[in-house]
């Protein structure tokens, strides 16, 4: 059984948003106070930090479930299918539908349920459910739809990943410049091909960790205190993945039976630019090798931080020739990694 990718598809806004657009926000500390250092001064430094240049959000006609169909449809075009014969729909996010100006997330019906209505699938055997499980949600999706393949319940699943976090984003919280909007796409099934899922592995770390990323009140007191934005403890998520991921990643490489110098690409949650560079560094130091160079593919820059959207996006573009200087070719060994709100991390090993 050789569990693959056979289409794949994206959705990335078209409203370009660069650091200089932020020039007229007022950051503050988290206390309220206004931040010390001039607004040039602060883009300067976090393009240091993050390499993030610009990011995508979505138009105001749009929500999150919208883009996710439009991904979904470009996914289903790209494997020549009729969806009719889609056995799962997995729609991972975590916000849910959340119009411009409006306080209240909407997740109901699920986001996945509101994709197979646009889609416009009456096949009723065709289950549609949503994950939440941080910005690992599109790769815990794609674990989920392996296991069910797998064990017999499904032969074709279509896994998504799809966030608007435009729309949760205190305007006086300097982290609001990392994230973005978007969406990823694949259809999974088992094929005849050589290849497809070899190992993976997941992990939650609750106990001391759960809040690293929360939803909290905005920085400027003035503000409605019962109106929350995305928060997260910067410095604790960071040590925490540095510590955390490349063990992941190395113990699903050993599961696979895969040899480090066999892995061409390697895909990551692009969140910072810093941190995933480090999480690469410390994965090579394991095994006492030197990072290759042009191993691990970027998209942060121009895109931003888009959560579950971000691994997805990258994978199509790279399939599809669009990073440049980049590719993916027939046999290529692939990892997967990511780590994100919960704080949940895991991994995957997979061949093209």
């Amino acid at each position: 059984m050789n569990i693959r990718i056979t289409g794949t598809g994206s959705y990335i806004p078209t409203q370009v948003v660069s650091n200089i657009d932020f020039a007229q926000h007022v950051f503050l500390n988290d206390d309220g106070t206004l931040f010390p250092h001039p607004n040039d001064v602060i883009a300067k430094k976090f393009v240091e930090i993050t390499g993030i240049e610009e990011r995508r959000y979505i138009s105001d006609d749009l929500n999150t479930s919208d883009v996710a169909t439009i991904a979904a449809q470009r996914a289903i075009a790209d494997a020549n299918l009729d969806a009719e014969t889609l056995d799962y729909i997995i729609v991972a996010h975590n916000f849910g539908d959340v119009k411009k100006g409006a306080l209240q997330g909407d997740m109901l019906p699920s986001l996945a349920s509101k994709v197979k209505h646009n889609l416009r699938i009456k096949n009723p055997k065709c289950v549609a459910y949503d994950m939440l499980f941080g910005c690992p949600g599109w790769l815990e999706s794609f674990i989920q739809a392996h296991a069910y393949i797998k064990a017999g319940m499904a032969k074709r699943c279509l896994v998504i990943g799809a966030e608007a976090l435009s729309r949760v984003l205190d305007p006086h919280d300097r982290d609001s410049m990392i994230y973005s909007d978007g969406a990823g796409a694949t259809i999974i099934e088992d094929t005849d091909e050589k290849g497809g899922i070899l190992a993976h592995e997941s992990a939650s770390y609750t106990y001391d960790e759960a809040n690293y990323l929360f939803f909290g009140k905005s920085y400027n007191v003035d503000h409605d205190p019962d109106v929350r934005y995305i928060k997260m403890h910067g410095r604790k998520i960071y040590e925490f993945a540095l510590r955390e991921v490349p063990k992941a990643m190395s113990i699903c490489l050993e599961k696979s039976g895969i040899e480090i110098g066999q892995v061409k690409k390697i895909l990551i949650h692009q969140a910072n630019e810093k941190m995933d560079e480090a999480i690469i560094q410390r994965f090579y130091k394991l095994y006492k090798k030197p990072v290759p160079e042009g191993i691990m593919p970027m998209s942060i820059h121009r895109l931003g931080n888009s959560s579950v959207a971000t691994i997805p996006t990258l994978y199509d573009l790279l399939i599809k020739g669009e990073i440049e200087n980049q590719s993916l070719n027939k046999g290529d060994i692939v990892l997967f990694a990511s780590v994100g709100g919960g704080m949940n991390i895991n991994a995957m090993v997979y061949q093209i």
